[in-house]
């Protein structure tokens, strides 16, 4: 099944495609992170061949490595993967597939993105959309499809990161443009331990005034990771822009988008979070 592909010179490479693609540096996923501390900057635009797409996911991180590849045990990113070769009829090594945050073992997403690239076109994203939905799992969803232009980088050209930390009674939201390992778990643990009388509320300026980390992890263990749930990736708006020539967004067939086209977000990550995820399997 072609998915609608067209074959359409690429808004890349407009008159050729490059004979070798570059590779791509992954890690080996056991960095857990649920923020990179890499520090790399790629140039401003992107050195790969064909058409690029981002990608908006949900997911229950409940039976997951994280998002960052590895074959076993199973991680977000090698099941969006392996879904995404069924329908494109790619390689890993051409797909190029780039996540915005490395979540860490067992933490959800309400808004991961990504992008991948494809040698060609397509006239819809709707059948690709409905295909890739089709092949993951109930607890992952793909709830955006969109195409890029050559600037975005799901991971590089991100301006902030907000995640929730919730149950019935107390949510946390922490937005930040990056964040150390399990510095989010660390902060809701001496929140608590605050909140408990454990430690006296001084303890925080305390630890904030000697700009070391390591402070905090002498006074706070980590909270468990299944409470954090990224719930979006912010952009600038020029990263954002539709190129030419390239088909509408596909935002699914249960999806509600406002006048402007976007998710109204806090309301739906809301919902998400208070169903424990179990209404993923709604998005097609």
């Amino acid at each position: 099944m072609s998915y609608g592909v067209v074959g359409h010179p690429s808004p890349l490479y407009p008159d050729c495609y490059p004979s070798t693609s570059p590779k791509q540096h992954n890690g080996n996923g056991r960095l857990g992170v649920e923020e990179s501390s890499n520090t790399f900057k790629p140039p401003t635009v992107d050195n790969s061949p064909g058409f690029k797409w981002r990608l908006v996911i949900a997911y229950d991180g409940t039976r997951y490595a994280g998002w960052q590849f590895q074959m076993s045990p199973p991680t977000i990113q090698c099941v969006v993967e392996k879904a995404l070769i069924r329908v494109t009829k790619l390689e890993r090594k051409d797909l190029l597939l780039v996540g915005a945050s490395r979540t860490d073992t067992g933490v959800h997403a309400w808004g991961q993105v990504a992008h991948f690239i494809t040698p060609f076109n397509y006239d819809s994203l709707d059948s690709i959309h409905a295909a890739l939905n089709g092949l993951l799992p109930s607890d992952i969803r793909v709830r955006e499809i969109s195409p890029a232009v050559p600037e975005f980088h799901a991971r590089f050209s991100a301006k902030s990161k907000v995640y929730y930390y919730k149950g019935a009674l107390l949510q946390l939201e922490v937005e930040g443009s990056g964040f150390l390992y399990r510095q989010v778990r660390n902060m809701v643990a001496l929140l608590l331990q605050i909140g408990k009388e454990a430690l006296p509320p001084d303890i925080v300026p305390k630890i904030l005034s000697t700009r070391d980390r390591r402070e905090l992890a002498k006074y706070a263990l980590s909270a468990p990771p299944h409470g954090l749930c990224l719930v979006a990736v912010n952009y600038n708006e020029e990263h954002l822009q539709l190129p030419a020539g390239c088909p509408i967004a596909s935002f699914g067939r249960r999806h509600t988008v406002n006048k402007y086209g976007m998710v109204s977000l806090a309301a739906e990550a809301c919902r998400f979070l208070m169903a424990h995820f179990s209404n993923l399997e709604q998005w097609s």
